[in-house]
């Protein structure tokens, strides 16, 4: 958090500007077959990339995927800390992996049938199971979906030493009801979005996998989390649906960027060519520049780090709390959707409510005392942070 500084003044007033370019009118007539022209070369791009049918979305929770829902990032850690991870697409690969050493993680059943579900369930290998996916009752027997849960950073309140261990993590998604003696974490207003049943089997079920994805892992306590949770065992077995098939020449598949006549590119790169030539014709040379005075300008951070260094000297941290909360009071009330006269007491509910904090703890952060020493002023503005980045999530 950084405090926000008011603008600079002006020490002087800016001298008037004077302009050495051709009038609007002028340049338009002149160059308005110019942009026709490159109109048309951007609209024939435009549809070529269209017409590709190219995709860069990857595979969600896929160990072999580096995009930013994939869990290459994941596989990874996993495999330097000792856990042999084997990506497999089917059953037979499952229960050829299958041991009490083992643990399965599951994020997609959509390529599954009745018989696989019955398969997997009699292997002896640990469960790790992602969403409420189809088939959820085979594998998770007790789990039930009980709502759903928005994806936020929460906290585990449990006392699972996984989650303890791990601290607030990105979790949400679905919440579960589980069978008696399980363990529920991370809770909402619907239930808790992780549920482990322990046993000579332990079955884990959270409601969204997005904390194991490389977009979010290093946020929160999300790579904790999930290591803490699929590095359990020597061995990953990480089920994801088979690849794609891929087109092969003659086999009768064919995207409709392959339709495309093969001239048709180099059609493109000569029009683009041409329209350059003709901007450098066409092209006016504007006047020299005119330079005008400008006022003092002072950066932003020059003001913020002197008025830093002026409250550390004064050990004024009465002034440096109010102007961080002051300011945390500023960004979250457009937020949380209240008008710029709600009470604290508004404001600290609304924050309550958005983040799922205590309202005590929260009073404590946005009006509590003053630190009482440098190391409570910065404790202070580390939790202030947290809360807006808990309000800021969707």
């Amino acid at each position: 958090m950084t405090l926000t500084a008011p603008p600079p003044a002006a020490t002087s007033a800016p001298a008037p500007s004077m302009s050495a370019s051709p009038t609007a009118r002028s340049m338009w007539r002149g160059s308005r077959g110019v942009i026709l022209l490159g109109l048309i070369v951007v609209l024939v791009a435009a549809l070529t990339a269209l017409l590709t049918g190219t995709s860069t979305e990857g595979r969600r929770l896929d160990p072999a995927d580096a995009t930013l829902t994939g869990g290459k990032a994941l596989a990874q850690i996993l495999q330097r800390r000792g856990v042999r991870v084997e990506r497999v697409s089917t059953v037979e690969d499952v229960v050829r992996l299958d041991g009490p050493g083992s643990l399965l993680l599951v994020s997609d059943t959509s390529f599954l049938d009745p018989v696989d579900f019955t398969r997997l369930s009699r292997t002896q290998a640990h469960r790790l199971i992602v969403g409420a996916v189809p088939g959820l009752e085979v594998l998770a027997p007790g789990v039930a979906p009980a709502g759903a849960a928005a994806p936020r950073s929460r906290e585990p309140r449990c006392d699972l030493p996984a989650a303890v261990r791990a601290g607030s993590a990105y979790l949400g998604g679905t919440a579960f009801t589980g069978p008696r003696g399980s363990i529920g974490c991370y809770p909402g207003s619907e239930g808790p979005s992780l549920v482990v049943s322990p046993g000579a089997r332990t079955v884990t079920v959270v409601g969204d996998g997005a904390f194991m994805t490389n977009q979010r892992l290093a946020e929160d306590g999300n790579a904790a989390l999930a290591i803490n949770l699929a590095g359990v065992r020597p061995v990953l077995i990480w089920l994801v649906p088979p690849d794609l098939p891929q087109v092969t020449p003659g086999s009768g598949r064919a995207s409709a960027g392959d339709l495309i006549p093969a001239g048709i590119p180099w059609a493109v790169l000569q029009l683009g060519i041409a329209v350059l030539v003709v901007a450098f014709w066409r092209g006016r040379r504007l006047g020299p520049v005119v330079v005008e005075r400008l006022p003092v300008v002072v950066r932003a951070a020059e003001t913020v780090e002197g008025r830093g260094r002026l409250y550390r000297a004064r050990r004024a941290r009465d002034r440096a709390s109010a102007t961080l909360r002051a300011a945390c009071v500023s960004r979250l009330t457009p937020r949380l959707g209240l008008s710029g006269d709600a009470t604290p007491n508004e404001i600290i509910a609304a924050t309550a409510l958005r983040t799922g904090q205590d309202a005590v703890w929260v009073r404590s952060v946005m009006y509590g005392p003053i630190p009482a020493d440098d190391a409570g002023l910065i404790a202070l503005a580390g939790h202030l942070d947290t809360l807006e980045r808990q309000v800021r999530e969707p």
